[in-house]
């Protein structure tokens, strides 16, 4: 008991200095010239234009022949997905993409909201921008930017969209969604110049919501996605009204957290863990080491040399649905490298994850979208905005498969004004793909406690 108590003591005093520390600074950005060339005399053009994905027959054809004198190898016995993506159940997803995937059927599907693009900082952004249809005389729709990560698109949110913008319950906000390409990802451009990090993403976003008339915002986000939405906290905190994430790496180890996985697994209620915080943290350098290493062998490829392995993808289809799809399986569940099919239809349609890989595919954005790890792991751990607190309304949604497990103390840390930190029912870390209700749901808790609708 005087353990505890002692431990207690100096806990309160750690977590007093802690919050002294690292005053609301707020993050510095500039205006950058991504484009070719350098920046041209003038005003930038700042026009609107629409946007619809479209098809020919010759890109499916090219497909079709890519796929047509693919290569197969034989994955070794009883391996499932162990060693990467099976190759038998790779044939299956090959015969189904060449004989019975319906691109143009997609692609009407991706057109069944509104796209656009603009031009700011030299590269033209895309993004799908959906208004509530039957809002109620007299309400305003709350603007929400919603950002994906890699291997992600912006098509990993078109099952949350009609959730968020046409609640059926009269009680639940009415949202209007902006979804944006991260820039050389799917149809955004990409940058043409080296340094094009997390904070430029994040400057030229909120510039975009700007553009857009929204002097106020929430944004969301999940892998990049929660970085990006972090960074455009940090840059804009009296822009952004609230920041929900369902991805929360822990921020740079603090005496606290280091306390916590030192201490943590004799005294877990003094560090508040649950059971399973427990399970996912401890033995630590068995959960956070090394399952870690075992998970980011893409990271170092993508952080250092993404040209040299992007270019083989950029050529090859089947080469280019296994390395995306594969994250699909594993990074839904770990268990699922232990099936020969490595869950992925249990979670996802097909169709859905072709889409998407397709998106990839015809808009040949893969160099540039492994080009963003080595854009901000390049510069080192220690930037800036990844020791400046967040001072804005935040929430996190904590899903029990995602890929790194961020307990309510170590979340905390970073984010000092914390409404509500959900541990979810299920789900893993492509969560408005896999859970679109769940999430709808406590983005929309959040959001009502932030706006004083509901207590929390």
């Amino acid at each position: 008991m005087y353990i505890e108590l002692a431990m207690a003591l100096g806990l309160g005093a750690v977590v007093a200095l802690v919050f002294l520390k690292n005053r609301k600074n707020v993050l510095k950005a500039q205006d950058g010239w991504w484009g070719v060339g350098t920046c041209p005399q003038g005003p930038e053009d700042d026009s609107i234009r629409p946007f619809k994905v479209e098809t020919t027959p010759e890109e499916i054809e090219d497909l079709h022949r890519r796929l047509d004198q693919t290569r197969s190898f034989p994955s070794l016995e009883d391996s499932r997905f162990n060693y990467g993506f099976n190759s038998k159940y790779l044939e299956k997803v090959v015969s189904y993409w060449r004989n019975d995937f319906n691109w143009r059927k997609q692609v009407d599907k991706l057109n069944k909201y509104p796209h656009f693009k603009t031009k700011i900082e030299g590269i033209d952004i895309h993004y799908v921008h959906v208004k509530p249809k039957n809002l109620p005389e007299g309400t305003q729709a709350v603007p929400l930017m919603m950002v994906h990560g890699w291997p992600g698109s912006f098509y990993e949110f078109y099952g949350i969209i009609p959730l968020l913008t046409e609640p059926s319950s009269a009680d639940d906000i009415a949202f209007e969604i902006i979804c944006p390409s991260i820039p050389g990802y799917g149809f955004s451009e990409a940058p043409q110049k080296k340094g094009f990090d997390s904070v430029c993403a994040a400057h030229i976003f909120n510039k975009l919501m700007k553009r857009l008339g929204f002097n106020k915002y929430y944004v969301q986000g999940g892998d990049w996605g929660w970085l990006i939405t972090t960074n455009m906290a940090q840059l804009e905190p009296n822009a952004v009204k609230g920041l929900h994430v369902n991805f929360a790496p822990p921020a740079k180890p603090g005496l606290l957290m280091v306390l916590s996985i030192l201490f943590g697994r004799r005294f877990p209620k003094l560090f508040g863990f649950t059971e399973h915080d427990v399970k996912r943290l401890f033995p630590c350098m068995e959960k956070l080491v090394v399952d870690a290493v075992k998970e980011t062998g893409y990271m170092h490829i993508q952080s250092t040399k993404p040209d040299t392995a992007g270019r083989g993808l950029n050529d090859s289809p089947v080469g280019l649905a296994a390395y995306i799809l594969e994250k699909f399986s594993t990074w839904t569940d770990p268990e699922f490298k232990n099936l020969e099919d490595g869950g992925l239809e249990r979670k996802f349609s097909l169709d859905d994850l072709l889409t998407n890989v397709m998106i990839y595919w015809t808009s040949r954005c893969i160099i540039s979208s492994m080009r963003f790890y080595k854009e901000n792991f390049g510069k080192g751990l220690n930037q800036p905005h990844a020791k400046l607190p967040v001072y804005v309304p935040a929430a996190v949604a904590s899903f029990p498969n995602e890929l790194m497990h961020t307990p309510k103390l170590w979340v905390t840390q970073k984010y000092r004004r914390l409404k509500t930190y959900t541990p979810m029912a299920r789900g893993g870390h492509f969560a408005a793909m896999e859970e679109p209700q769940l999430l709808a749901e406590d983005v929309q808790n959040f959001v009502k406690i932030v706006e004083k609708r509901k207590k929390k």
